[in-house]
């Protein structure tokens, strides 16, 4: 079976090759195919951090095992990581974070076990680097939160939990004050639950999961979580059991997925071969295990499990009293442990049932839609508008170009009311959204919005719209704070 291997920049090549030759020790039925990517392909001048063959072969292979890699500071290009994850829709995120024996925190201490599985939203969100700079003063980010995407993964965290033997799935979020966005992911989360009533579905706003995981991170089994929340989250989980270093990374798409270590590229060790490759190898037996290597998986694991148990240790964790191993030799380490296993949290051994990747050569792109369940009407509009004037008068030049069709309903800035009513307190800036709403809530056409735009352009520079929609009775956009 064939992969693509990029092995990263940094400590990349180092810890790659050491879990390859624990792959190849254990005669891992796989044929590697390397592909170029990173930070070094960046400064060839390929835009997106990796050639066009690399592309090919990850496509053609459906499965990129990846090192840690750089993207270049200063120079206006996006991460190579999240490029990738993208470009391929995988749509999952999946990091287990479990007690390692031999790996102290302060919960392994404390006799408290963690075993937890974030899974987490990895195409959508803010990491669709949309933004513009409306005014000098004023940057914009767009949030996208779609049901199509939220069903994808919600779906695949409801599967994955029930295989899991998960006794509880929780959905993180912040829909208290995100109502739309957040909200209309909690939403696909609760219809979705529908269909699970043997897992147990409840949710948490994330600044309380945030506490609660650290207080008892005992209590939760799988969470599922917006991207960047749950990007924030997973890294908290990962310092839950010891850090980044002991921390595996699965996306999962459709198609293609990829496997990696999701700490950082390390420069300032590169080269002298004592980076701790845990992490990349527990990315790595996921990789086998996705792809029915289950036997050598398990085989491996409790060799590195055996093995952090005896006190075995790279130079980053572990008993300081004890000696530290190079990559090399804890690489050989693990080898030499084969067939043995730990005391604590040993993996049944089951027989390799191989298949090979899901690759799919599409000849269009995949169009993610919904049924529509109520009919669309739209009964304004807001623009974000430039002015350095007090709310007053912006009202009094809005009010002036409304017309027959709109009636001016509320003035906002930083998403806080400031007319009809509000607060001398408020501190402003040079960027107000007028919220116009069509008299007698009647709908209005996109050509009445764009002659109400012509007539305002004559007061203001309209830095953004966005058009108020109504679905059935649904609002779907929100108020201002205070309206």
């Amino acid at each position: 079976m064939k992969i693509a291997v990029a092995k990263g920049d940094g400590i990349g090549p180092e810890i790659m090759d050491a879990v390859l030759r624990i792959f190849d020790a254990n005669e891992v039925g796989l044929q590697y195919q390397f592909v170029e990517m990173g930070k070094w392909v960046f400064d060839k001048g390929y835009s997106n951090g990796m050639t066009p063959d690399a592309q090919r072969t990850i496509e053609e292979t459906g499965i990129l095992f990846k090192g840690p890699m750089e993207t270049p500071k200063g120079k206006g290009v996006k991460s190579v990581n999240v490029t990738a994850r993208k470009t391929w829709n995988t749509y999952a995120n999946k990091r287990v974070f479990q007690t390692l024996h031999g790996v102290e925190t302060v919960f392994s201490r404390g006799g408290i076990n963690i075993d937890l599985t974030i899974v987490r939203e990895n195409i959508e969100d803010t990491y669709g680097g949309i933004e513009h700079m409306l005014t000098h003063d004023v940057a914009l980010s767009r949030r996208f939160i779609t049901r199509p995407g939220s069903a994808q993964v919600i779906r695949y965290a409801f599967e994955m939990a029930r295989q899991k033997g998960a006794r509880r799935i929780t959905c993180g979020h912040k829909a208290n004050i995100m109502k739309q966005t957040d909200g209309l992911f909690l939403e696909v989360f609760y219809e979705i639950a529908k269909e699970y009533p043997d897992l147990k579905s409840d949710d948490k706003i994330v600044d309380d999961l945030a506490m609660q995981l650290v207080i008892r991170p005992d209590q939760f089994d799988v969470v599922v979580m917006t991207n960047l929340q749950g990007d924030i989250i997973s890294d908290l989980c990962a310092g839950l059991v010891g850090g980044l270093g002991f921390a595996p990374s699965a996306n999962i798409g459709d198609h293609i997925s990829i496997f990696e270590a999701v700490h950082g590229t390390a420069p300032d060790i590169a080269g002298k071969n004592i980076a701790n490759p845990t992490a990349l190898l527990l990315s790595g037996l996921a990789m086998l295990r996705h792809l029915g290597f289950t036997h050598n998986a398990a085989t491996i694991e409790n060799a590195l499990l055996y093995t952090l148990e005896q006190g075995i240790r790279t130079g980053d964790f572990g008993d300081r009293s004890k000696p530290a191993l190079n990559t090399t030799e804890f690489a050989d380490a693990i080898i030499g442990n084969f067939g043995k296993t730990p005391e604590v949290g040993a993996k049944p051994i089951i027989d390799n049932t191989p298949t090979t990747a899901a690759v799919c050569h599409l000849d269009k792109n995949p169009m993610l839609v919904s049924k529509e369940a109520e009919d669309e009407k739209i009964v304004g509009v807001d623009f974000f508008i430039e002015s350095t004037e007090q709310p007053n008068k912006v009202a009094e030049k809005a009010l002036a170009v409304t017309g027959d069709l709109f009636k001016l309903v509320t003035i906002s800035n930083r998403g806080t009311q400031v007319w009809p009513k509000g607060s001398i307190y408020t501190n402003l800036v040079n960027q107000f959204n007028c919220r116009f709403e069509s008299t007698g809530d009647i709908a209005v056409s996109q050509t009445d919005i764009i002659e109400l735009y012509r007539r305002l352009a004559e007061q203001f520079k309209v830095c953004s719209l966005e058009l108020l929609n109504m679905w059935g009775d649904k609002r779907a956009y929100s108020l201002a704070q205070g309206q």
